[in-house]
């Protein structure tokens, strides 16, 4: 069975970058997904459509075509007072480092990376993680099996079902997400 649209796709990989490996995923316990539901990144799925279980990829995807370039206006200075809890600083959250979920002035969900804490404001950083950074793929389809119709009605691709508390990352208002 080759992978195509709702195919569910498990797959075992390694994720490099810069000659780091970033994320390792084993055959025991592979990455399960529903094909071109947009979970994965498109060229990703590009990349793997019309496998078949047992074919092995080697790919790698330049950051354009994965998190994006690095963008310096995706850095802000924020004031403190958007932090604030009860009209206190909210220290035991935002700490440099610390991913923390906001959201701008249209509802759109995000999460920013705290960079800095000054007198007045707390620099945010709304980059992917990994922008500015090609992504090298290295591993083997494990499975493509059809999609159910519990897979079709109840999940979003992310492998959670509406009985999840899960952090898929998903629009939850999308029509694709049950969350």
């Amino acid at each position: 069975m080759k992978i195509e649209q709702n195919k569910v796709v498990s797959l075992s990989y390694k994720l490099e970058t810069e000659g780091d490996v970033i994320e390792t995923v084993t055959k025991e316990k592979p990455m399960q997904f529903m094909y071109g539901v947009g979970y994965l990144l498109p060229k990703f799925e590009e990349n793997i459509q019309n496998m078949s279980t047992g074919d092995k990829f080697d790919f790698t995807l330049q950051a354009a075509d994965a998190y994006g370039e690095w963008d310096d206006d995706a850095v802000f200075d924020l004031p403190k007072t958007v932090f604030e809890i009860d009209g206190k600083f909210d220290s035991s959250h935002v700490k440099i480092g610390e991913n923390i979920p906001m959201q701008d002035n249209q509802g759109n969900r995000m999460y920013g990376t705290v960079e800095a804490i000054g007198d007045n404001s707390v620099t945010m950083n709304f980059n992917h993680p990994l922008a500015g950074n090609s992504l090298h793929f290295c591993g083997e389809v494990v499975d493509v099996r059809d999609a159910t119709p519990e897979d079709l009605s109840s999940s979003c691709g992310c492998g959670c079902s509406c009985d999840d508390d899960c952090d898929c990352g998903c629009d939850c208002n999308d029509e694709n997400c049950c969350c």
